[in-house]
């Protein structure tokens, strides 16, 4: 039977129903995930992700923020972050708003959470010396925090607003966020979330994705998932279209050939040697660049490793950002783990 090949535009005309169009986050696994995949980032053993020397005691830090969230998360007691509003919910679902809005009032629980988060890496520095010397010095700031400087803090993570933040509080602050919005996501029913007027935005909590994967697996296999950077949730965008502006007549995508990739000889390969055309490391991280509104957003590709984790693997691939930054595409939105703001010198 002869298959015809479907255009851009009929793709996107497709029965949706049939594409999970909202995958909500787990975050009973999912920060003990993004904990080992920054691990095993920072140990240089993902082929597709080279990771500089200088990055990789960074990444450590993030692994212990991230085992400190699932361990918050594993002791919020049922119900201790509060439902949504039905009468706020059901104004988003009429009106095709967020349901989970990062500009509504926070619940005051939040403050707890980050209370609790600074307790488990206070615990972790003291029992790892090699964490323990910038770390305690961050978490004593961050503890002399009155409610209003700390709530201002959380304002400028959500705004993404790196001119009023020290870059060294606000991942911490995200962190906190995180755990109060994923949960928050997770007892969401996806079929009641609505979509938005643009698919460049999270619908379930309005926030810029920070990067795309190529899920495999069940319904969503070979599904590209923009993941959103406070909630965790995914939502459903068509390959070859521009996360940013929507349009899809001039993507292209620039990767990184890992350095210890080794190259594949035709001649001498034997027939069970023959290389896994969906296990490519040069294809695990790739930049999706658009040359209408000159952006990007990094593509990490499950198909060609099956641990990618994108808000992991999208800090670790910073040699990507300066390449295609250099080839002059600026990026679309940033990583809530890393901040490239004003030192605490230049704030103070």
């Amino acid at each position: 039977m002869v298959q015809r090949i479907l255009q851009p535009g009929e793709i996107e005309g497709l029965d949706h129903n049939a594409i999970p169009r909202l995958l909500l986050p787990q975050p009973g696994s999912l920060f003990t995930a993004r904990a080992l995949r920054l691990r095993e980032l920072a140990q240089g053993k993902i082929k597709g992700i080279p990771v500089d020397a200088g990055m990789q005691g960074y990444l450590v830090l993030m692994a212990a923020l991230a085992d400190a969230q699932a361990a918050v998360v594993a002791r919020l007691a049922p119900g201790a972050v509060p439902a949504a509003d039905p009468d706020a919910l059901r104004r988003a679902i009429q009106h095709r708003m967020p349901v989970l809005p990062v500009s509504g009032a926070r619940p005051p629980v939040w403050r707890d959470i980050f209370a609790s988060l600074l307790n488990e890496l206070a615990a972790t520095a003291a029992s790892q010396p090699a964490l323990s010397g910038g770390l305690t010095q961050v978490l004593a700031q961050l503890r002399a925090l009155d409610a209003p400087a700390l709530d201002a803090c959380a304002d400028a993570v959500l705004d993404e607003n790196g001119d009023h933040l020290n870059p060294m509080h606000a991942p911490f602050v995200a962190a906190a966020l995180q755990i109060l919005w994923s949960v928050s996501a997770s007892e969401l029913r996806a079929a009641r979330v609505p979509d938005l007027e643009t698919g460049t935005l999270c619908p379930v909590c309005g926030s810029h994705p920070v990067a795309s994967v190529i899920r495999i697996g069940g319904q969503s296999q070979g599904y590209r998932y923009l993941h959103c950077g406070i909630c965790e949730s995914e939502w459903h965008m068509v390959r070859v279209k521009c996360s940013t502006c929507e349009q899809n007549g001039k993507i292209a995508y620039q990767g990184l050939d890992a350095a210890d990739a080794a190259p594949f000889d035709p001649v001498t390969a034997k027939d069970d040697k023959l290389p896994n055309k969906a296990n490519d490391p040069k294809k695990v991280a790739r930049a999706e660049t658009c040359d209408d509104c000159h952006t990007y957003r990094k593509v990490f590709n499950q198909e060609h490793d099956y641990n990618v984790e994108p808000l992991a693997d999208d800090l670790a691939s910073l040699m990507l950002d300066l390449l295609v930054g250099e080839a002059g595409y600026q990026r679309a939105s940033g990583n809530p783990l890393l901040w490239l703001g004003k030192s605490a010198e230049q704030q103070s």
